[in-house]
């Protein structure tokens, strides 16, 4: 959302771009016929020979340096690391798990240091001459970070997955003015929960501030007063510390609440902290493949590229309205059924002439 778009909001964006964007994660899961799966998960730096040497230790080879944030390496058992161009070095971590259901509660992923969430099922149907394979996994999603519910349940979707399709069959003028609707309203719900997130944190810790202005129970009552004087005009409540000081000396006539947007105090650190794991949510990108036994009947969301791959684009913002669901299909054909029917026909035309020549 151009709107929000503070100085906060682009350095904790930049930091996170850095740990799993530019290192380039990626996760795979590979589903194998006999219902185990593979899940792996690779990452790359660019690291100079000085800083391998630094690392490692000599010609060792170790992990890829620094380790991606938002990656959960207890996850797997094990690992190798290749040397590119440009001295690129990747990781990759693997683990062969006995069923999705396993693999599935050793989530690689995470957020704000801890692991995402979810689940997952493997569903395989035989059908004589082929197996169908039908696999899901459903990553949880992050609702609950926000306080504040969004009353356009359809509207609020389409914004952070694609789903429902609201501008279908809209002109390019159309579909432009009814984007920059969406995009005024959900930035007014972010604005609205970055708001009662800070308030509400202000008001749990209402008992340090010395020489409060008024009591607890006012500084309570005029919360949609303060929502209202802080977002005045569109403004984002992401604002600088010094901003956000100075409209709240304006709106109380006091500094009392001044160290709640100073880094260094406790309680500014603190706040700041509740405010960047929301904001971390938008910076989390990590590309899911997914590879099934036979061919590929439907691939869900995905993108089936010709290798039989499918791409789904996973993120943080995909998260926000509901949980993220993967969904797949595939037939793997039966050879030995196809021979076995072969034979079976061949033995019963051989007995049908077999028959008439003995009559």
């Amino acid at each position: 959302m151009k709107n929000v778009s503070s100085r906060l909001m682009l350095l904790v964006a930049a930091v996170i771009f850095l740990s799993c964007q530019n290192q380039h994660v990626r996760l795979h899961t590979i589903i194998n016929e006999d219902g185990t799966c593979i899940r792996a998960v690779s990452y790359s730096n660019v690291m100079t020979q000085a800083q391998r040497d630094s690392a490692w230790g000599g010609d060792n080879i170790g992990w890829s340096q620094p380790m991606p944030e938002c990656l959960n390496i207890s996850a797997f058992h094990d690992s190798h690391t290749d040397i590119g161009s440009g001295d690129t070095v990747t990781t990759t971590f693997r683990h062969l798990f006995n069923n999705v259901k396993e693999m599935a509660e050793q989530m690689p992923l995470m957020l704000n240091g801890s692991t995402l969430k979810s689940h997952a099922q493997l569903q395989r149907r035989f059908r004589w001459f082929y197996t169908e394979y039908e696999f899901t996994e459903t990553i949880a999603g992050l609702a609950d970070s926000f306080p504040l519910p969004f009353a356009d349940v359809q509207l609020f979707s389409y914004w952070f997955t694609g789903e429902p399709n609201l501008i279908a069959g809209l002109t390019g003028a159309e579909a432009s003015e009814r984007l920059s609707e969406m995009e005024t309203k959900v930035t007014q719900w972010l604005n609205a929960n970055f708001c009662q997130i800070a308030f509400d944190y202000i008001a749990s810790r209402y008992d340090s501030i010395s020489n409060p202005p008024l009591p607890r129970d006012r500084f309570v009552q005029l919360q949609d007063s303060l929502a209202h004087y802080l977002m005045k005009d569109g403004a984002d409540i992401l604002l600088s510390n010094t901003e956000l000081t100075t409209l709240m000396r304006n709106f109380f006539h006091s500094d009392a609440y001044a160290p709640f947007f100073d880094d260094e105090t406790p309680v500014g650190k603190e706040l700041n902290d509740k405010l960047t794991q929301r904001l971390a949510i938008f910076a989390l990108a990590v590309p899911y493949t997914l590879q099934m036994p036979g061919t590929v009947t439907d691939a869900g969301t995905g993108t089936l590229t010709p290798d039989g791959i499918i791409h789904y684009p996973f993120t943080g913002e995909r998260l926000i309205p509901h949980d993220y669901v993967i969904h797949a299909t595939s037939r793997k054909n039966n050879i030995w059924a196809w021979i076995v029917s072969a034979l079976i026909i061949l033995l019963a035309i051989g007995l049908f002439f077999w028959k008439n020549t003995s009559a």
